[in-house]
Order: structure tokens, then C-alpha cells, then sequence
């Protein structure tokens, strides 16, 4: 027979066997509310990035955040199996997806399709407005003008412009940016003095299948990975404006037809 010391270590390992192979963010979220180590999560300078990121050190990370929650309350280690037992269940009854790809802006049939559920954004159930251009670009006022630009060639070509600061519909500027990047035909991307955000968001719409146009002030601010996708570039001047709305017109007037 175990002693109690090692069968405590036996029922955390067995537990971190699951959690190490399919927790996800929302997962241990979900584990630090039941326990109340929400800050032990989200102080923790590895755990979630090495997820994110599947590092070598995850395995370490995970166990290490697990032996501290059963360590700091005497009923998480039970808290903790019951959780447990029913994601496995879950995953145990789980119907096996074939993975296939999807490309939205192609127009063509697609050869595969990759089924996910994204553990930071929640997918809207919202249908793609074939009329909708959302654009990604900083907030900041010297843009005012690029964004006023972009908005006179839209209301010309009677296109829906929309950006996440005209939209207030979560509580959380992320889900209202993926619900934009979700439902529109296609993405303009600014991305001028290398905005990580504008990175970050033109990622996902790639991800989604969506047609990307990127516009910037420089070319050298566009990222070595995307430099084989053509993008227009500007002046932030009144000429350069006027430019900018010429050749994005001709752009859009295509996508949009």
C-alpha cells in the first residue's frame, strides 16, 4: 500500500499526464477559479506562454503550477480529479474531425479544411457581410487621415468601412477586432512603424482565409515573411492621400465587384 505521501504524488502525476497533454488557456483559467489560485496562474512568468508556444519547459511549468494548487488548499487535489474526470470524459467521447483547410478569399472549392476552437476569442455567430471591409491600423490621430482616405474610397464604391473603435459589442477589444476580421470579405492591414497589434490581427486573418490588402508608409516596415504579398504604399500627406485613394480604389473596385 501507498504511503499517503506518495499516493498524493501518484494522483498528481495522473493529473498532470492529462493536463500536460490537453489543457488549454481556458482550462487552467477554469482550474485557478475552482481552487481561487487565479493569481498563481496568471503571475506564473512561463506557464501560459510556454503553452502557447508548446516549449519545452511546458511540462515542467504545468507540473510545477499543479503541485502548488493542491499545495495551497486542502480540498484542490479532489477539485482538481473532478475537474479532470470530466474533460476526460469529454475528450473520451469526442467525435475524431478530419482535418481539412479552407481559403475564403480563393473563390475555389477547397482541397482541406482545418476545423479549430480558439480558446482566446469565442467565434461569433455571425454570417461573412459580403460588403464589409475591416480595417486594422492603429488608433492613433496622425492616422486619422490614411483612415479618412480609406473611408471616402469606400462610401464611393458604396462599401461597408468598418474599424473595431467604430464598434462596441464585447467587453473585450479582441473579440470585437476577430468578430470584425470574421464577418468581413476582406482585411486592410496598415502597417506602418511595424504596429505589433496590426501583426498580430493580419495573422489571424490569414489563418481565416481572408484576403489580406496591406498598405504601408514604407516597405521596410513590413515583415520579411510577408514581403511576397504586394502591398500599396503612401505618403501621409495630402498628395500621397490622394494617391492612396486612387490606388486603393482601383484595388477594392475589383475585390468588391
Amino acid at each position: 500500500m501507498l504511503r499517503p505521501n506518495r499516493q498524493r504524488t501518484a494522483r498528481l502525476f495522473a493529473l498532470h499526464e492529462f493536463a500536460r497533454d490537453h489543457f488549454t488557456k481556458s482550462d487552467w483559467f477554469r482550474i485557478a477559479h475552482l481552487t481561487d489560485t487565479v493569481e498563481l496562474i496568471e503571475d506564473h512568468p512561463r506557464l501560459l506562454r510556454s503553452l502557447d508556444f508548446r516549449d519545452d519547459d511546458y511540462e515542467g511549468n504545468s507540473l510545477q503550477v499543479l503541485s502548488k494548487i493542491i499545495s495551497v488548499g486542502a480540498t484542490n487535489l479532489a477539485e482538481l480529479e473532478r475537474y479532470v474526470e470530466e474533460q476526460r470524459s469529454r475528450v473520451a467521447h469526442a467525435r475524431p474531425v478530419e482535418a481539412r483547410f479552407v481559403s475564403t478569399a480563393s473563390g475555389r472549392l477547397p482541397e482541406r479544411i482545418v476545423t479549430f476552437a480558439p480558446d482566446v476569442f469565442q467565434i461569433p455567430d455571425k454570417a461573412v457581410e459580403s460588403n464589409v471591409l475591416s480595417v486594422m491600423m492603429p488608433f492613433e490621430g496622425r492616422f486619422s487621415g490614411t483612415y479618412t482616405a480609406i473611408r471616402n474610397v469606400c462610401n464611393r464604391l458604396g462599401i461597408d468601412c468598418r474599424r473595431a473603435d467604430d464598434i462596441w459589442d464585447n467587453s473585450i477589444l479582441i473579440q470585437d477586432v476577430f468578430d470584425l476580421i470574421f464577418t468581413a470579405r476582406a482585411v486592410l492591414t496598415d502597417f506602418t512603424d511595424r504596429n505589433p497589434n496590426v501583426f498580430y490581427e493580419t495573422g489571424v486573418a490569414h489563418t481565416l482565409g481572408k484576403l489580406v490588402i496591406p498598405i504601408t508608409q514604407s516597405v521596410a516596415d513590413i515583415p520579411f515573411d510577408l514581403r511576397h504579398h504586394r502591398a500599396l504604399t503612401y505618403l501621409p500627406n495630402s498628395e500621397g492621400l490622394l494617391k492612396l485613394e486612387a490606388d486603393l480604389e482601383k484595388k477594392l473596385a475589383r475585390v468588391f465587384q
